[in-house]
């Protein structure tokens, strides 16, 4: 007990701690960016290992800075500027899309907790910093089909239409807004493709399966003013 108790908590700081904590934010860190890169997100599995170990550092250097080299500071006062720091990484991943759709704050705020845990193995604090890990992964995973709704038999899908024909604008949103569709949200905006006379249109639609994800689509490309309908991203 006492050979592992000198790795997890030597007191000042040795290479062997130095090391283990190091380990452990990056196994900690790397499963929070592999889910977010199996995902497709902004920040991935090196930007959250990167987040994750750098906090740890900077942890341990105000540490070392007070127990080694005597520094009469707050060893936790660079942590604080780790917390703050993170923001602006956070920022960088969030995507305002017209006036009303953002994306990106749950891989920010994954980064921003990706930091924590950083900071609580940098001092030690195992326990919390596997828990947290172990609760962020989770919240990932498995609440993502709940916050959808998913418990309440309903998904909520972006759809991208894109229309050859601005006079039926209104028709066609006179379709989305049907009970089969449930439009929630809508915003129209430039074609994506960028040819002439076409008008694009993102929109949040309701489906109750997954199945049926296909099936709208199919039906919203029935519509003769119609040019492309996917899923947008």
């Amino acid at each position: 007990m006492a050979f592992f108790d000198s790795i997890l908590y030597s007191v000042p700081l040795s290479l062997s701690t130095v090391f283990f904590r190091l380990i452990l934010s990056t196994l900690l860190s790397g499963i929070i960016g592999f889910e977010r890169g199996f995902r497709g997100r902004a920040a991935g599995l090196r930007t959250h290992i990167l987040v994750g170990i750098g906090s740890t550092l900077v942890v341990m250097t105000g540490i070392y800075g007070v127990e080694t080299l005597g520094y009469a500071a707050d060893p936790m006062r660079m942590a604080a500027q780790v917390i703050s720091g993170i923001g602006f990484l956070g920022a960088g991943t969030i995507l305002v899309r017209g006036k009303t759709m953002v994306t990106g704050l749950t891989t920010a705020a994954g980064l921003w907790a990706t930091a924590a845990i950083g900071i609580a193995v940098g001092i030690g604090f195992y326990p919390a910093a596997v828990i947290c890990a172990v609760i962020s992964l989770f919240t990932f995973i498995c609440l993502t089909t709940f916050e959808r709704g998913g418990t309440y038999g309903k998904y909520n899908i972006r759809i991208y239409v894109e229309c050859t024909d601005p006079t039926a604008l209104n028709a066609l949103l006179e379709t989305l807004s049907s009970q089969e569709f449930g439009l929630r949200e809508f915003e129209i905006m430039p074609a994506r493709t960028g040819l002439p006379n076409h008008i694009g249109i993102v929109a949040m639609v309701i489906i109750h399966r997954k199945s049926e994800k296909k099936e709208r689509l199919s039906k919203i490309m029935e519509h003769p003013s119609v040019f492309i309908a996917i899923e947008s991203v």
